[in-house]
């Protein structure tokens, strides 16, 4: 007995129409069902295209449908990559391969339903390893400004430098050079502070600062000393100048 192709046909219509209640389209029923059903991952929002994956799958009967494959196409994708079209349409096909001579189209759409979550998983997946891999590298890069430069003899010197320019450190360091060679008395002269170390010291004793008289004179020839006389005596001793 000869299989009823068509009434088979009908029957699989009206119970897709009864699943698929409102979002279903069916274009043709003559001389083939020619029909559409939407399929979307669970977090698609029409009106929020960005978030998910859609598309229409457009089924058309052969005359010997269920034992002939049906023809299979895919409209109005969204946010699909470039190759999806292909791959799901691959998908589909093998899942044909196994429903073949029997009601397939729910199960192709079912198929179709959950290859569209797993290429959706894997985008949110893709997402959060490149957020994680942005913010491991913000957090390097912020790491990397508290560990600073790793210093050589070369950046230390070149550093030094610079910082005692600025800081004014090498021509101190010239003055005080310089201030070394002057003589005991080109020092109190140049220097004030010494004046003022001594009335410190005779204040401290007791002395108030009109008592205090200083007589430069005793200084000024300090410079004219020679401390070097080859004369000297090595054995001389204080207060016996007298000869005896």
């Amino acid at each position: 007995m000869s299989r009823n192709y068509q009434e088979d046909q009908n029957n699989e219509i009206e119970a897709l129409d009864s699943i698929y209640c409102g979002e279903m389209e069916i274009f043709e029923t003559q001389p083939v069902h020619k029909f559409r059903i939407p399929i979307a991952t669970e977090e698609f929002d029409k009106y929020q295209e960005e978030n998910g994956l859609a598309c229409k799958l457009l089924f058309t009967y052969t005359s010997t449908y269920p034992d002939e494959a049906p023809l299979v196409e895919i409209d109005e994708p969204v946010n699909f990559a470039e190759d999806f079209e292909e791959r799901l349409l691959e998908h589909i096909k093998k899942s044909i391969d196994e429903y073949l001579g029997m009601e397939m189209i729910f199960s192709l759409v079912s198929a179709a339903q959950e290859w569209l979550n797993e290429r959706w998983d894997d985008h949110k997946k893709a997402q959060e390893e490149e957020r994680e891999r942005t913010l491991l590298a913000a957090e390097e890069a912020e790491r990397k400004k508290f560990e600073g430069t790793r210093v050589t003899v070369e950046s230390f010197m070149k550093w030094k430098m610079i910082f005692e320019e600025t800081m004014g450190i090498a021509a101190k360091r010239e003055k005080i050079n310089e201030s070394k060679k002057l003589t005991g008395r080109e020092l109190f002269m140049q220097d004030n502070t010494l004046n003022e170390s001594d009335l410190k010291y005779l204040l401290e004793a007791g002395d108030s600062i009109e008592n205090v008289k200083i007589d430069e004179s005793l200084f000024q020839a300090i410079g004219d000393i020679d401390f070097d006389d080859e004369d000297d005596d090595e054995d001389w001793v204080p207060g016996n100048d007298d000869d005896d």
